[in-house]
């Protein structure tokens, strides 16, 4: 005799809380996030159907597999979780739980989800951030994101927080968490048009860039003009 677990079959999708990593494919033209644990090699879109992580051809979730998406009930819980230096960067979801679900006493396990709502934490500085900014690492055919303010963006590839939304598609809002400036506009940031957050946003992206440039020609013209005739 086997023992069934109760069916539910709620009126709305549960909604859950989870971290992961924004990602930008190396062409710039598509974002997505990449989890923090067992599915971090499969960066995902907004909207995605999860596969068995082991390559087996059941449906996830398994009941006697630990494959699908995950997530947890409470955002306090899931806040906790960017608390350890390796999450420090990592953005914080809200997902609608889609399909077929196993609940347990934290959170579910998941065949489908749609990410609603990103929040991604201040700049490296403390400075609360207007971009995602090439972290350093990634995936296969994609780049991991790290919050950034404008003053730290060094030439690193990067997006404003509302072009991230834009290339991700699906209705995502991307905002700004607080920092040491204030962030409260950062929730206007919407997935389609130009608002005065993402022109600002846009602008000091831009601004940055024409620094680092500038220092770039100051630096070769120090070198003076013998110097690139040399070798």
């Amino acid at each position: 005799m086997r023992l069934r677990l109760p069916e539910e079959r709620p009126t709305e999708p549960p909604t859950g809380y989870k971290i992961a990593h924004p990602v930008l494919s190396h062409d710039g033209t598509r974002a997505g996030f990449t989890g923090v644990s067992l599915g971090g090699a499969l960066p995902y879109g907004v909207l995605a159907d999860a596969s068995c992580v082991y390559g087996l051809r059941h449906k996830a979730p398994h009941r006697r597999c630990d494959c699908g998406f995950h997530c947890v009930h409470d955002r306090t819980t899931a806040e906790a979780l960017l608390c350890t230096a390796e999450h420090r960067a990592a953005a914080l979801l809200e997902v609608s739980v889609l399909g077929r679900y196993l609940r347990f006493e934290l959170g579910f396990r998941y065949a489908r989800q749609r990410v609603r709502t990103a929040t991604v934490g201040p700049c490296a500085c403390g400075t609360a951030a207007s971009a995602l900014a090439d972290a350093g690492w990634g995936r296969p055919g994609w780049r991991a994101l790290a919050p950034s303010c404008a003053g730290c963006l060094r030439g690193r590839t990067s997006v404003s927080l509302a072009s991230f939304a834009r290339l991700a598609g699906e209705g995502l809002r991307v905002v700004a968490g607080r920092g040491s400036e204030p962030a409260a506009d950062a929730e206007a940031a919407t997935t389609t048009g130009l608002g005065v957050f993402e022109l600002t946003a846009e602008a000091a992206l831009l601004q940055a860039r024409l620094d680092w440039f500038q220092t770039q020609l100051a630096r070769l013209g120090e070198r003076g003009p013998e110097a690139g005739s040399q070798g």
